[in-house]
């Protein structure tokens, strides 16, 4: 049976419970429980999730996300993450998963746009910023042999009803149209068929949904 690693933040974990319902008994989907947060955190973390979930060389696939953490406009204004050390922590991302996992593909998905009229707050994000981060992602994932899954362009021009808060699309139709987008790249590259969750019927279940 195929193997697939999903690492990320909080869009990840908007969509994975959800992959891994599409694609159970023929691929086996996995994912770290916690947030991935930002670069560095992943840089860092890689190995400590290869032990904890148990995995070993054989892993066929490696979906992956960050960005949005470190974009982040901070207190003092300044980014979380600068942009030319966000560069450098992708192609060293990239580079430690083909170390550990020599025989897995990559698939680098970009940062989805935010509502930044809604960010009041001392921290911001700015869409601008976002598609920058995504670009240098991009072009980074894109010389070493990688793939791209580009949900900024998918999400751009959601309604607004798709977001559950200022980042995030954690309602039943943004569910759906992330979650359908990473099951469909995940078969084409897998060469497999997943099934369709049925999310009316598990949103239908939800009290409500809530972005973290």
């Amino acid at each position: 049976m195929k193997k697939v690693l999903l690492l990320g933040d909080s869009t990840r974990q908007g969509y994975d419970r959800y992959v891994k319902m599409a694609f159970d008994g023929s691929a086996e989907i996995l994912y770290p429980s916690e947030n991935c947060r930002f670069s560095a955190y992943i840089l860092r973390g890689i190995y400590d999730w290869k032990q904890s979930l148990g995995l070993d060389e054989e892993l066929d696939l490696v979906h992956w996300n960050a960005g949005l953490w470190d974009d982040l406009i901070m207190i003092d204004g300044k980014h979380h993450t600068p942009l030319a050390l966000y560069r450098e922590n992708i192609g060293r991302i990239y580079d430690t998963i083909g170390l550990l996992f020599p025989r897995a593909k990559q698939i680098f998905a970009t940062s989805t746009p935010v509502q930044e009229e809604l960010f009041f707050g001392p921290c911001k994000r700015k869409n601008l910023d976002t598609e920058r981060y995504n670009e240098a992602a991009v072009e980074t994932v894109l010389q070493r042999g990688g793939e791209i899954n580009d949900l900024y362009t998918l999400v751009s021009g959601c309604p607004r009803d798709y977001y559950s808060d200022l980042a995030h699309l954690y309602t039943e139709a943004g569910t759906r149209l992330l979650s359908n987008r990473v099951i469909a790249v995940l078969e084409n590259a897998l060469g497999i068929k997943a099934s369709i969750p049925d999310y009316h019927a598990l949103f239908a279940k939800q009290d409500s949904v809530v972005g973290i």
